[in-house]
This record gives structure tokens, sequence and C-alpha cells, in this order.
């Protein structure tokens, strides 16, 4: 039995599954342990690149699989995913991941989709504080704390790079951060909730955003949770004041109900919004003409139809 330590990457599960897979190590002889499984016991392992082989093909598809997969926090993650890239390259089941049915790749897919739900929520969770101003290159320098359930911040940082390319910023979390200067991504260890800012005067803001979207003839408790899950509350500055509007609600609506309702404005006076009421009226005019002088498809094959019919009924009578 070969017990592989890595860290709980996919680049660490990559390169040492690229070694198995040349010595030709099924499955069943490894046992997967990242630094998340202490594991006392160690059997002593051989040299895998050994009489090694050529490296066989791996599809992409089964790559992007795997970095979603590899995200995920489930203990056997590392044992599917060696599992299925055996399959494809040693198993003779080069189209396995087209296989929907399957037992692994239903799992694999089940855990992609997770993680990959994670990092749409992250996209929209994190919350960015100031925090200084860079004096060398005047840019201003911003923080978010985030507690993601899955290691995706390799994952979702790309997004935040496109997004606030003009800024300097940091996410911090437990497990892993990332860092933007303006250049490039960088990556280190995770650290306590205590490294990050805890409120500046963009709290507020979030908080007014949220007051000015928040429809109270809209309630949806079961819906808003399965947008925005209660995990990630503690986080976010709105989420203070989402009790106070939902008991609110009900009051609200009936103060819009009560109120007058408003007159309508009169249309605004513009040269190109007559104008393209003045074709539509024309155009109008012309489709009134031209139904009223030219039998439409329809009546004509009715007419049609119903003058066959009637010949026919006069050949039987005479």
């Amino acid at each position: 039995m070969q017990h592989v330590q890595i860290e709980p990457t996919f680049d660490s599960w990559r390169d040492r599954s690229r070694a198995l897979l040349r010595s030709k190590v099924p499955p069943e002889q490894v046992l997967w342990l990242d630094q998340h499984q202490n594991e006392l016991t160690f059997d002593a392992h051989y040299d895998l690149l050994e009489n090694a082989h050529i490296m066989p093909k791996v599809p992409q598809e089964f790559i992007d699989l795997a970095r979603n997969v590899a995200a995920h926090d489930h203990p056997q993650r590392w044992a599917l995913l060696y599992q299925l890239v055996w399959r494809i390259t040693h198993g003779g089941e080069a189209h396995l991941l087209a296989m929907a049915t399957d037992p692994q790749v239903r799992r694999a897919h089940q855990w992609r989709k997770e993680v990959s739900r994670s990092i749409h929520k992250m996209h929209a969770f994190v919350r960015f504080r100031a925090v200084d101003v860079d004096v060398a290159s005047k840019r201003e320098c911003y923080v978010a704390w985030f507690e993601p359930p899955y290691r995706i911040v390799r994952l979702a940082a790309p997004f935040f790079q496109k997004r606030f390319t003009q800024m300097n910023w940091s996410i911090l979390t437990p497990d892993e951060c990332v860092h933007w200067d303006g250049k490039i991504l960088q990556f280190t260890v995770g650290v306590a909730r205590d490294a990050a800012p805890t409120a500046d005067a963009m709290d507020e803001y979030w908080r007014t955003y949220y007051r000015s979207i928040f429809n109270p003839a809209r309630v949806k408790i079961q819906a808003m949770h399965a947008e925005m899950p209660k995990i990630y509350w503690h986080n976010l500055p709105e989420a203070e004041i989402i009790q106070s509007l939902v008991q609110e609600s009900s009051q609200r609506v009936g103060q819009m109900m009560a109120t007058d309702e408003r007159p309508t404005l009169p249309a605004p006076k513009n040269a190109y919004l007559e104008k393209l009421r003045t074709l539509d009226d024309v155009c109008f005019r012309n489709d009134a003409r031209r139904e009223e002088t030219e039998p439409t498809s329809k009546t004509v094959r009715s007419l049609q139809t119903h003058d066959g019919v009637a010949e026919k009924m006069a050949e039987r009578l005479e």
C-alpha cells in the first residue's frame, strides 16, 4: 500500500498522481493523505519513477473537473480523482466523463457543482474595506475577510483581479490568502479573523444600498436564504438590518397601499420619439388597409377547402 502525502491542493495531487500513473500503480494500492489528515504510521514506499512509463494523455475536460473537485473538503476527493484518471488512462475508458450515470462521475460532478456555487457566493459576498494608500503607486489599498466553505481562493481570485484591477487588495481567509498589487496575484497561507479590519465607512453604504433594493412586497424568506445563505451573514454589513427590514415589511406594504396613486406624467417632448410614434402610426394604418383589401393566407386556405368540400358534395348528389 502506497501512503501518498500531499498538500490539499490540485497542483500537489497532480504531481504525485503523474508519478503514480507512470509507474502504473492502481488506485487500490494508494492511500491519499493531505495536511488535514493525521496519519502516524507510513509504509516504506519505493521510488515511483523507477521503471516508469510514458505519461498517458489526460483530457482537458478531466483537468477542469479535477481543479474544482480538489477544492472540495471531502476526504475521499483525492482517491476519487485518481480512480477516475486511472480508468481514463489505464482502464480503457477514454470517454468515461461522458457517462453521466457512472456513480464516480456523478459524485465528482456533484462536488464540482457545490464548489462552483461557493465560488459564485464568494464573488457576491466579499466586502472590501479601505485600509491605506500606497505611497509609491498612489493606489488605494483594501482588505476583505471571507470564510468560504471550501478552498476556492485560487479559483475565485481571477474574478477579483479583473474587476478590481485599479486598486491594491487582499482577500484573507482561514485557509489561504490572495493579494493583488496591480501586477501579479500572490498567494499566502491563511490567517486568523483578527488580521482583517472589522469595519469602515463603506459598511454604511452597503446597508444603504441593501435598504434601497429591498422590496417589502416581495419578501420570500426561503428564497432569500437560498441566495444569501446564513453562513455568510456574520461577515456582511448589510446582514445586520435584514431582520428589521423583514419585520417592517408588512407595515411598509400597508403604507404603500394607503398612499394615493401618483399622477401620470405627460410624455416627454422629444423629436426622435415623436418620429418613432409617427412611423408606428403609419405602419399600423398600412397594415389595416392591407387586411381589408387582401385576404390572409389562412382565409384563402379556408375558402379553398370550403369550395373543395362543396364540389365533392355536389358530385355525390348528382
